[in-house]
Formats: structure tokens, C-alpha cells, sequence
């Protein structure tokens, strides 16, 4: 997204004129990847691999400017976030790492995942 398309979504946002949701989609996703691909850095720097390190300090900085947007309130932006950040990264494990989620850990992302609904979908 370019900075005048930037401009535009948080005047719209402001205004009222789109949605809570409609206005982080733009920002979800993008730093999704970097979140959780800044995580698999730390663990292959971990592994040994001086790469991984620089890789996972440069993706995890630029999630943290992605999510920290001035035009979306903090705690309603990371209830979402975190919701759909649990569904990705379980499915990054089990596709890249072959994880298999246990009964506790399906039980656990349902209930993330209604919070981040409840956030999002609640009035004030």
C-alpha cells in the first residue's frame, strides 16, 4: 500500500466509514508474515545460523511498526491480531514443521478465537 492509499484508509477509518476490520485487513496480513517468519529467524538463529538472527530482528521490528499504526486503537487491533495470528501460526507449524495440534490446543485457539470475535464485534 502506498502512502496516499494509507491516507485515504485512515481518513475513511476516521470518519467512520469503513469498519474496524475492513481497516486492519491491510495491515493483518502483512504483518502476520513478518511475525511469524521473524519467529522461524530466531529459531533458525538459535539453531546456529548467525542469518537467522539478523532476518528475525528486521521482520519482528517491522511487525511491531505495522501493528502500532497510529489510525487503529491498540487493543481492539491486537484482540483481532491475535485471534488470526494463532489460526496462521498453527498452520505454519503443522504445514512446515508437521505439529500436530493437541485436543487442548484446539479447545485453547477456539476460545482465542472467540475472544478476538468478541473484541472485534463488541460495541465500545
Amino acid at each position: 500500500m502506498d502512502a496516499r492509499q494509507e491516507r485515504l484508509l485512515r481518513v475513511a477509518f476516521l470518519a467512520g466509514a469503513v469498519t474496524d476490520a475492513a481497516a486492519l485487513v491491510p495491515m493483518l496480513f502483512p504483518s502476520l508474515a513478518a511475525e511469524v517468519l521473524g519467529d522461524m529467524g530466531m529459531r533458525i538463529g538459535i539453531g546456529g545460523r548467525v542469518w537467522g538472527y539478523a532476518a528475525g530482528v528486521c521482520l519482528l521490528a517491522g511487525y511491531g511498526w505495522l501493528v502500532n499504526q497510529p489510525a487503529f486503537g491498540f487493543g481492539r487491533a491486537l484482540g483481532l491480531y491475535i485471534a488470526v495470528f494463532f489460526v496462521v501460526s498453527q498452520a505454519v507449524a503443522f504445514l512446515a514443521l508437521g505439529d500436530r495440534p493437541s485436543p487442548s490446543l484446539l479447545v485453547g485457539g477456539a476460545l482465542i478465537v472467540a475472544g478476538g470475535l468478541v473484541i472485534q464485534l463488541g460495541r465500545g
